[in-house]
């Protein structure tokens, strides 16, 4: 639209996608807040290195029909390098993949693994936590929903945050501001959660 305002949050780069020409100036019709979640994936590697310092081997479980995927992968891998562990990436983007991924988990033997971003991991959430309990595999992902069903972490912006600052945006456009002139703002207050009860199961001291 060019004529009605968006306020929005976005997991991706809105420079990326072509929300707005910059963060700080966006130029256009929308405005609102990214959440990071793209660019914090080289931080859940941290972690799981942090809890499991002698893990060589971990997976990256990415969708490869998310337009976001590329960059999740490049972000990983460079992160990989530097901390001296071998990245493995799995695809999925419908249910019936999963079962397969967990299958080629146990074949590489990979000590851990992380989901990357993705709209369609988010509502799969419970079934990827209860697949990496029933597979004693720790894993991390972005949501609480996913520690809280099952999996051992999550760490990520928080969306409470993320959408009191968007409706405060709303606000500002109501009393007569233009998104052109209001800065994508970036999350400054990111929650981690961790799931103890898996955690013991998996012989893990955090």
């Amino acid at each position: 639209t060019t004529s009605v305002p968006i306020a929005f949050t976005t997991i991706a780069d809105p420079v990326q996608i072509g929300f707005v020409a910059s963060l700080n100036r966006p130029g256009g019709n929308m405005t609102g807040v990214t959440l990071l979640a793209v660019e914090i994936g080289p931080k859940l590697l941290e972690i799981l290195r942090g809890v499991m310092p002698s893990a060589t081997t971990i997976a990256l479980l990415l969708n490869p029909t998310n337009p976001n995927s590329e960059t999740q992968l490049k972000n990983m891998q460079e992160a990989a390098r530097r901390l001296g562990l071998e990245l493995h990436v799995l695809n999925a983007s419908v249910e019936r993949d999963f079962d397969a991924v967990f299958a080629k988990l146990r074949e590489q033997k990979a000590s851990a693994l992380i989901i990357g971003q993705d709209v369609y991991f988010n509502a799969e959430s419970a079934r990827l936590a209860a697949l990496t309990v029933h597979n004693a595999i720790p894993a991390i992902y972005p949501l609480p929903e996913f520690a809280a069903a099952g999996g051992l972490f999550s760490y990520g912006a928080s969306r409470s945050d993320a959408w009191r600052q968007v409706g405060i945006y709303v606000g500002r456009i109501l009393k007569g501001e233009i998104p052109a002139e209001l800065p994508v703002v970036q999350p400054t207050k990111f929650d981690l959660t961790i799931n103890l009860k898996t955690a013991k199961a998996l012989g893990l001291t955090v």
